[in-house]
């Protein structure tokens, strides 16, 4: 996996052990609370993966095939700094970015009163990386920065222990691979995009990306520097917001370049990924994609990153199946 989409906390500097984090109660949910902000996704079969020119051949995006989902819920969009603002609140969690100490901000957003923050060393092969004490999903670009105007932007520096843990609380659970690209399809049958197969179709922006040259020069012409509110940009056809672009999302699964290849029972039907590997999965790219170095902004794009990795561009959105949901 390529640094540019994310590092992993493994090229970083070296941490202290960090304790196990203390369990939670996780309350009772009604199906009304559970159901609230999601959105029904149809069971059936679509067509996965992708043989775009643009994909990286280690990601593994293709084959394209037939792969069948069950019928299931997926929030409408990220979780927000305000509605993980109520998870921590109600369980006292503490971020895996809390408990190591620094997270991974994009160099050119590093204020100036974080500088004397940032840790030494630089990610190999994409140096504007910055590993930063004490940066969080509070202060997303290290000290002397908020989410006080951003309730409703993406909840970042969310490793995946992070967003399970949410996701268990809620009463939900992180889609699988599957499941996030069966929705942010939309019902189009092999588009590049949620939306079609034009980027900007009709001259209108449709997601959060990097405009101008990367890394020295965003335009911001899509109307964000960073992340944008979660709702920001139009739905794809299942009502689903920024499934390309803004912050990457987590997946259940673990990640593999080809596991998925192979034509077999547990590929093609409910797939969960391989029960083996290190790393997770992260779908949608995020406001860091560029065409000429990350050009993973496509529906078929992927990436992954190690567990309790955390970034300034990476989030995550929940499911629940619908065979799972509370009776009342």
């Amino acid at each position: 996996m390529s640094a540019c989409c994310g590092p992993g906390r493994a090229a970083g500097p070296t941490a202290a052990p960090v304790a196990e984090e203390a369990d939670f109660a996780v309350p009772a949910r009604t199906r009304a609370d559970v159901l609230r902000g999601m959105v029904r996704i149809p069971g059936g079969p679509f067509l996965m993966g992708g043989d775009d020119a643009d994909a990286v051949p280690v990601d593994g995006e293709g084959p394209v095939r037939e792969v069948t989902v069950s019928a299931f819920r997926i929030d409408e969009a990220c979780v927000t700094n305000a509605r993980f603002a109520r998870f921590v609140k109600a369980t006292g969690y503490r971020t895996e970015a809390e408990r190591f100490g620094w997270s991974y901000v994009f160099g050119p957003f590093v204020p100036s009163t974080a500088q004397a923050s940032v840790l030494s060393g630089t990610v190999p092969g994409a140096p504007w990386w910055r590993a930063v004490e004490g940066a969080y999903w509070r202060a997303p670009e290290g000290p002397g920065s908020s989410v006080g105007e951003r309730d409703h932007h993406p909840a970042v520096h969310v490793s995946w222990h992070d967003a399970s843990a949410y996701a268990r609380w809620a009463g939900k659970r992180l889609p699988t691979e599957a499941e996030w690209e069966k929705a942010a399809r939309g019902g189009l049958v092999q588009a590049r995009f949620p939306w079609g197969d034009e980027l900007s179709p009709r001259g209108r922006h449709r997601c959060n990306i990097w405009r101008g040259r990367f890394p020295t020069h965003n335009t911001g012409e899509d109307g964000h520097v960073g992340t944008a509110p979660v709702n920001a940009f139009g739905a794809n056809g299942y009502g689903l917001y920024n499934m390309a672009g803004n912050v990457w999302e987590w997946c259940a699964d673990r990640f593999s370049a080809d596991w998925h290849a192979a034509d077999r029972p547990e590929t093609r039907s409910d797939p969960a990924g391989p029960s083996e590997g290190a790393n997770r999965v992260l779908r949608g790219g995020s406001h860091l994609c560029h065409h000429t170095y990350c050009n993973r902004y496509r529906v078929a794009a992927r990436t992954a990153n190690a567990p309790d990795s955390s970034t300034g561009h990476g989030g995550f959105r929940c499911a629940v199946s619908e065979s799972a949901l509370p009776d009342h």
